[in-house]
């Protein structure tokens, strides 16, 4: 699975979210908790359904290859017992925006998950982490604004300030998402 999103927060806010277990465990579905297990180490909780399949999973995360504030490796394992394991790694990158304002946030994540949710099909588990990663970017979207009210009153006027869109020309998706958090997201799912 691979994407970016607009951010209209700077690289920097969107950095220090990502690396914020409370802003990560508010914004990861079903997530109920995000400790420090030691130096770029986490213990996860996340509670997930897919399909017939629902559980608790729990694991770890670790952080690698960082390079401040601009992109770091997520490897992570996710156990949740008969319903199945979930591993794997995610690249995530910030860069400025190319339009002056906010960042640009670039994941790309390699899974592969056992036990019973490897029997309910690859499109069944891609749907529920597409949807799981649209929901975290919602949600992080939604605590961005809250945490940076300044950073979307400037994208607003920035918008209202540009022409409209050519027509059948497509209009930029400001679906919130946070590298790690994206990660995250998409791993949690994947992990279950």
């Amino acid at each position: 699975m691979q994407g970016s999103r607009a951010l209209a927060i700077t690289q920097q806010q969107a950095w220090d979210a990502l690396n914020n277990p409370e802003v990560l465990k508010t914004c990861i579905p079903g997530c109920d908790k995000v400790e420090s297990t030691g130096p770029n180490q986490y213990a996860v909780g996340v509670a997930v359904k897919i399909g017939p399949v629902a559980a608790k999973f729990n694991g770890k995360i670790t952080l690698s290859d960082i390079n401040p504030p601009n992109s770091y490796t997520i490897t992570f394992d996710g156990q949740g017992g008969a319903a199945g394991f979930g591993k794997g790694n995610s690249q995530v990158s910030l860069a400025p925006s190319q339009e002056g304002s906010g960042c640009v946030l670039s994941y790309t994540v390699h899974a592969s998950v056992g036990g019973k949710i490897a029997q309910l099909g690859q499109r069944l588990i891609d749907g529920v982490a597409k949807s799981m990663a649209e929901d975290f970017f919602k949600r992080f979207d939604d605590e961005m604004q809250r945490q940076h009210p300044e950073a979307y009153a400037a994208a607003a006027k920035v918008e209202a300030a540009s022409p409209p869109p050519a027509a059948g020309a497509k209009v930029p998706v400001w679906a919130w998402a946070v590298g790690a958090a994206v990660v995250l997201a998409a791993i949690w799912l994947l992990a279950r």
